[in-house]
């Protein structure tokens, strides 16, 4: 098939809280229409897809690719962090289209890295990339993101990794770190890095600091702890917050030296681009460094914050039609 026969194209990047799309409508032209939809306002995948269609006009698109927060094995597609769950193949037959990719959410963000501007990016710390060396990727949000970039052999586009790094074990690098993940090991058993680097893990780290400073729990949502945090109106919140940030650090560490993320360590997700300035001050990079005798080696990795205006994985899932 013609390139110019699998337009026009939609593209969506579905989380646990927003259902995102966009619309490119001919080979080489620009992504357009773009909308963020409530998830919790519809009961399945196809309904959000069906009102973008409807409230812009359109027919059903040719081609269609989405990242969605959750493992994409085979055909069936149940939401880790979200109720939908849908056949692949049923959506794409019941829409009338040629083609439709479901890829992981993290692993359509990792596609348009190369893509993103330099204001899409704002680094934290030193270091330098090394061009055509592999990129690593987190990013908090609903859940925890992980992927990576990898370089592929001349003619080929990159590869990206396609895993649930998020739920790889959290470790404490101090008593005051163990001591919360104590906290944490009691309500949950096991102790993912998602438990505690997401909306919901951030929530999860306050009440945990509140359990180990025998603080009294307020009935607050991660906006709240991240607000409290950042205007300092609450120690406990400020303390959540230090050790989002000094977590997020030693699992981007891991990252970055498993794949050699020589080429850039890029964190993604809803939180860490609203913290701003205050990101920029914690110990994310720090501990991002803090590996024993391969701190010279991540010294020398750059570490990049996501805040691009528009999902970069919308730019990502179009790629995938190309690329994968």
């Amino acid at each position: 098939m013609q390139q110019q026969g699998t337009y026009p194209r939609l593209v969506g990047d579905i989380g646990g809280t927003n259902a995102r799309f966009g619309w490119i409508e001919r080979q080489g032209g620009e992504l357009e229409g773009v909308v963020a939809y409530p998830a919790a306002d519809f009961p399945t995948l196809q309904d959000a897809m069906q009102r973008y269609l409807d409230d812009h006009q359109r027919k059903p698109p040719r081609w269609c690719a989405i990242g969605i927060a959750n493992p994409v094995v085979g055909d069936q597609v149940k939401m880790t962090n979200h109720h939908w769950s849908f056949s692949i193949s049923g959506v794409q037959r019941n829409l009338g289209m040629d083609r439709f990719l479901v890829i992981n959410d993290f692993t359509a963000l990792a596609l348009s890295l190369p893509a993103l501007r330099a204001d899409d990016l704002r680094q934290v710390g030193g270091g330098r990339a090394v061009a055509g060396a592999p990129l690593g990727l987190l990013g908090a949000g609903t859940g925890l993101g992980v992927s990576g970039l990898l370089p592929a052999m001349a003619g080929h586009g990159a590869i990206p990794v396609n895993g649930e790094g998020g739920h790889q074990t959290l470790a404490a690098m101090d008593d005051a770190e163990e001591a919360v993940i104590r906290a944490l090991r009691e309500r949950f058993g096991h102790v993912s890095a998602e438990r505690a680097l997401s909306g919901p893990g951030l929530v999860n780290l306050y009440e945990a600091v509140c359990k180990v400073r025998g603080a009294p729990v307020q009935p607050l949502k991660a906006a709240d702890v991240s607000r409290r945090a950042v205007d300092g109106s609450d120690p406990q919140c400020v303390e959540a917050l230090e050790l989002f940030c000094s977590f997020l650090g030693n699992v981007a560490g891991n990252i970055a030296l498993t794949l050699g993320a020589l080429g850039g360590m890029y964190i993604g997700g809803g939180i860490v681009p609203r913290l701003g300035p205050w990101f920029d001050r914690s110990r994310f990079r720090e501990r991002f460094e803090s590996k024993g005798r391969f701190r010279g080696y991540l010294a020398g990795i750059p570490t990049y914050v996501v805040q691009a205006s528009v999902s970069p994985a919308l730019i990502g899932a179009a790629r995938a039609l190309d690329d994968l």
